[in-house]
């Protein structure tokens, strides 16, 4: 789900700056699990045809002072790898910052556990909720999980995990209430970013080890195609994971000129798991059939020299573009010339890029992938593939086709159109109150 990459003083002020006030459509899906008790989206109209009552009876229509207030939440710990200030942070730290920042605008006391940052405070305070960065990127992880089971952390009224490959394994030691926040399964992405040895051992701590100590709490994820990789893979009961969709940042609308010629744009991180080499094959495929097709594939990360490499070693210098890290409003530009955005990654927990692209009226082309599967309505708001090969012919139909692309542009606004961080955190505050209801019952 990674935006861009950002320095960290201007990703901070722009979603600082950014109005949660956008609204929703329906994506196609329902978000609710189905026979179970969610707290969920509740201005999301699948909200008003769920299977189950519980706790979105309990909570419908509820502020976010007034889930506060009635499930006993005033203090909240949150444990994350990564902070949003760290150079590396994508999609995953944004939906965090988000989250606990409308949090902490409605009164709650979160503070989060992080890893350092290089330069960084120890302590900061941002948008109203602290920050600690206790230790270095992994032993972040030891360090909180003992400083738990002595009580230094997670002794609030509700604690919040975000499982991002490796555990905290909150529900062993905390007191409190405890939700988890798990995106998307990594599986093969510990190959990618691992020699074997290490890679082998993380997929066995994510597959076997960890799931155990979850199946009794509270999962909440983004999306339904990622769900039920949860299910599939971890084998966590699927009564006990909430969807709750993350937001589009306001500032992503229509407006300004497409480009004169054809252009394809891809944002994220230059990581294995975004599969940039598979995207820049299949450029260099249409290249043959639109002599005058650009693309900008916006982002940075370590994989951008043999990236570079790969294009000058198809003579495409001249009309792929490697920018690196675009600020907001050129970002803002990106979407809104690009002809179609495209996204050849390996795993997303949500394609916010898509949706991004979407809400300034770009479809797009992706790879069919838990979270991709929600993010993109398969011939409505873009299309989804299965092969390299598809990725070609589907990038070349809409090129090629102003009705079709023109068609799906439409429905892309229509699917980014309801999509607010303000139901987010308020489905995912709903999730955690439902805990804290449960303990008292």
């Amino acid at each position: 789900m990674p935006v861009t990459p950002s320095p960290p003083d201007r990703r901070a002020a722009s979603a600082a700056r950014a109005d949660a006030s956008v609204t929703r459509i329906d994506s196609g899906r329902d978000p609710v699990s189905e026979g179970t008790a969610q707290a969920i989206s509740f201005d999301h109209p699948s909200a008003r045809t769920a299977r189950s009552s519980g706790p979105v009876s309990l909570f419908s229509g509820m502020s976010l002072e007034e889930i506060a207030g009635r499930a006993g939440l005033r203090r909240i710990d949150v444990l994350a790898w990564r902070d949003f200030d760290d150079p590396e942070a994508g999609g995953s730290e944004l939906h965090a910052h988000r989250v606990v920042s409308a949090w902490s605008a409605a009164g709650l006391d979160v503070s989060m556990t992080t890893s350092s940052v290089p330069g960084g405070r120890r302590v900061v305070r941002r948008d109203g909720y602290r920050v600690i960065r206790r230790a270095g990127r992994y032993s972040v992880f030891p360090r909180s999980i003992l400083s738990g089971a002595v009580g230094r952390i997670g002794t609030g009224d509700g604690v919040v995990e975000i499982w991002n490959g490796m555990p905290f394994f909150s529900p062993v030691w905390s007191r409190s209430p405890q939700i988890t926040f798990l995106h998307h399964v990594h599986d093969e992405m510990w190959k990618l970013v691992l020699p074997r040895g290490l890679a082998d051992a993380g997929h066995f701590l994510e597959h076997r080890i960890a799931p155990p100590f979850y199946r009794k709490g509270r999962i909440v994820t983004l999306s339904q195609s990622s769900k039920a990789e949860i299910v599939e893979r971890l084998r966590l009961p699927a009564d006990r994971i909430t969807v709750t969709p993350p937001g589009v940042e306001p500032r992503f609308t229509p407006g300004g000129e497409r480009s004169a010629v054809p252009l394809v744009v891809a944002v994220g991180r230059l990581v294995p798991v975004k599969r940039f080499h598979l995207l820049i094959d299949a450029l260099v495929r249409l290249k043959a059939r639109h002599p005058d097709l650009r693309a900008v594939l916006a982002g940075e990360g370590y994989e951008r020299p043999p990236l570079e490499a790969l294009i000058r070693s198809h003579g495409a210098e001249g009309w792929i573009e490697l920018p690196g890290y675009v600020d907001d409003d050129a970002l803002v530009d990106l979407y809104r010339s690009a002809w179609v955005v495209a996204s050849s990654s390996l795993r997303e927990g949500w394609g916010m890029t898509v949706t991004e692209a979407g809400a300034c009226g770009t479809p797009s082309v992706a790879t069919r992938i838990g979270g991709h599967e929600d993010a993109v309505v398969d011939g409505t708001s873009g299309l989804l593939v299965d092969t390299t090969d598809d990725m070609v012919a589907a990038l070349d139909a809409v090129l090629r086709d102003e009705v079709l692309r023109r068609r799906l542009g439409v429905g892309a606004l229509e699917h980014a159109g309801r999509l607010t961080w303000d139901a987010t955190a308020r489905g995912t505050l709903a999730a955690l109150g439902t805990e804290a209801l449960s303990r008292n019952d």
